[in-house]
């Protein structure tokens, strides 16, 4: 099965994951192209990732019976497809078998892909279900939903946009930061990789030439941040590669001649095959694609707008809801969250109107470090402020351990404060959260708190790490990600700095206030754009006014959801659901309630969506 791209993380994850969403793409959103990206969403497919763990299942799982075996045989070999017609994916979940090729993304192969999983669902649904066990009748479900929402998506061909501002082949290079290099194989995979570049890059070429033929494209104003990105990629000196990067440093087991042998490989790729090809693809976009592309925003200039926006919203927040309905929550919203921050304005000691405490949010030079240095060092000291508050709410910890690092120079200007990738799925790798210290005088110091509670601790490494460790639940659910419950549950997590004291200063808690509008005004903004055809500059102008954040966050946020319909419903949404269901234990349980058996009830099932995560929680207070 291909991974479907409901993944994303930066706030989202660059998994794809806020946390380090695998997948970023408007493109990617279809199945049909994997993105040979790590973030979380960052980011990976639900498909794949249910493959990837159902393989390792244990014999005591499956059900006793012989519909058992054969529905987690069938999980197994779709793993195996999973990884060979994903070698990128493949490399971050720490599965080497294929770490010398790209994709294959050529429309003859995705074709094919389409067809198998048409053949899979039919082999699926000639099961007995009523034979299996329950949990494995859950397993059953999730793999079928999968199946049906990447079957109904094919044909909306949103496999033609494989590139967006912020992911896509020009950033394929970050691979590299996500893998182990520690053989002499390893480096050997990394160059066979270097010298297939141009297949890749040919492929996808002809992707976005079919997407200039049937009018499925990005809207110019985010396109145009794109062939920056390209020329930093054409380089004098084969040494100054972004793909040259692992060939910088070797570990002491390689020997000095292997060492010689390699990097003369490596200049040798990059000069004739890597850099070559992304002059030839600065040719193409410049001359052919981006004047392609539609001088509106707004995926409603797709063909079946309708009707591909509304499985978007589907597929994102886990819902019926429509964009209509969505929209006017948004709104709803947006007056619920001034009214706290009127509040706060005055909790303040502010004088003046909120939009003019905004201004004073966003100017007087206290609140900003004055150096990415100096940035970036607030940033590690407040991630590990919070650890030590965490055992008031939360039983159970994870293990793996996070770091903090800042967002590569590359792609900084173009994205927004932070994400995070979670830890390697083969204990290789450590979570990470990614801070943005490009142009520090953007950066206030009192949303510090909110975003590294979402990227971090309670939040996405919290969330994910955890289910990763939950020995006791199939692999599948450990690893599954679904970016409602997951962005949804780093939006809540922002909230719980009250419960945890971190929100003394109402800096901060007008900071933690921001970024709950922040998600609010998306509800409002991305059905505005892609629904009722709203202009950017509209967009713009209702996140100015309902939000101190900086003007460059904002035209690089409003420009993300232009770029990647429907991802940024999720996050609100699945807030709201957790938000209801605590508040029913609550009223339900009265004295009885108690928040760390909530959480760990809330946690321990993964990620899964949010209709099963109510049905969790119901049966739980009951």
């Amino acid at each position: 099965m291909e991974p479907m791209n409901d993944q994303t993380h930066q706030e989202e994850r660059r998994s794809p994951s806020c946390v380090s969403a695998m997948f970023h793409g408007f493109g990617r959103l279809a199945s049909d192209f994997v993105a040979p990206q790590g973030r979380v969403g960052h980011p990976r497919s639900f498909l794949l990732v249910l493959a990837i763990s159902l393989a390792f299942l244990s014999n005591a799982t499956a059900a006793d019976n012989g519909t058992g075996k054969k529905l987690h045989a069938l999980f197994a070999r779709e793993w195996d497809y999973s990884m060979e017609q994903s070698p990128t994916s493949a490399s971050y979940l720490g599965d080497r078998r294929w770490n010398d090729r790209w994709d294959d993304v050529s429309l003859a192969t995705i074709t094919r892909r389409y067809e198998h999983r048409q053949t899979v669902l039919k082999e699926l649904t000639a099961l007995d279900r009523t034979k299996l066990s329950a949990a494995d009748q859950l397993n059953y479900d999730l793999f079928k939903r999968n199946l049906e929402i990447d079957i109904e998506g094919h044909p909306f061909k949103l496999y033609l946009m494989p590139i967006t501002m912020r992911d896509g082949i020009q950033l394929s290079d970050e691979l590299a930061d996500a893998i182990r290099f520690e053989t002499v194989k390893d480096y050997e995979d990394w160059i066979a990789r270097l010298k297939s570049f141009p297949i890749s890059m040919d492929q996808t070429i002809a992707l976005m030439r079919e997407g200039i033929r049937l009018r499925i494209l990005q809207p110019k104003v985010v396109m145009q941040r794109v062939p920056g990105q390209i020329d930093k990629q054409i380089v004098e000196k084969p040494e100054d590669s972004p793909f040259y990067k692992p060939l910088r440093s070797f570990p002491p087991a390689i020997s000095a001649a292997d060492r010689e042998r390699l990097t003369t490989a490596a200049r040798k790729s990059v000069e004739d095959q890597v850099v070559p090809a992304f002059k030839r693809f600065k040719e193409f976009f410049t001359a052919e694609y981006l004047p392609a592309c539609f001088d509106q925003v707004g995926a409603w200039q797709l063909p079946d707008a309708d009707k591909t926006y509304s499985y978007l919203a589907r597929m994102f927040t886990t819902t019926g809801l429509t964009p209509k309905e969505i929209h006017e929550l948004g709104q709803r919203e947006v007056i619920r969250i001034r009214a706290e921050m009127e509040l706060v304005k005055d909790r303040a000691g502010f004088k003046g109107t909120l939009p003019e405490f905004f201004q004073f949010l966003r100017t007087d030079p206290q609140f900003y470090y004055k150096t990415p240095q100096e940035l970036f060092i607030g940033y590690g000291s407040m991630a590990k402020r919070i650890d030590p508050f965490l055992v008031k709410l939360f039983k159970t910890l994870p293990r793996t351990p996070y770091g903090v690092e800042a967002i590569p120079d590359k792609v900084a200007p173009d994205t927004t404060a932070a994400y995070y990738r979670q830890p390697a799925a083969d204990g290789s790798r450590a979570g990470t959260y990614f801070v943005n210290l490009y142009k520090p005088e953007a950066r206030p110091k009192w949303e510090m708190m909110a975003l590294s509670l979402h990227e971090s601790v309670p939040g996405h490494h919290l969330q994910i790490a955890l289910a990763q460790e939950q020995g006791e639940l199939p692999m599948f659910r450990r690893h599954m990600e679904l970016t409602a419950y997951v962005e949804g549950w780093a939006l809540y997590a922002e909230s719980l700095g009250d419960e945890l004291g971190l929100y003394a200063d109402p800096y901060a808690k007008m900071g933690q206030l921001t970024y709950e509008m922040w998600r609010a005004v998306r509800l409002v903004v991305d059905t505005g754009i892609h629904q009722f055809k709203w202009t950017r500059e509209q967009a713009i102008d209702f996140f100015r006014n309902n939000a101190p954040k900086s003007e460059q966050d904002i035209v690089n946020e409003i420009d993300r959801y232009i770029g990647w319909p429907g991802q940024a419903l999720a996050y609100k949404i699945g807030q709201l659901k957790i938000r209801e269901l605590r508040t029913r234990a609550e009223k339900a349980l009265g004295d009885k309630f108690d928040v760390r058996e909530f959480h760990d009830a809330v946690l321990s099932s993964g990620a899964i969506p949010l209709n099963v995560l109510e049905t969790r929680i119901d049966a739980w207070i009951k």
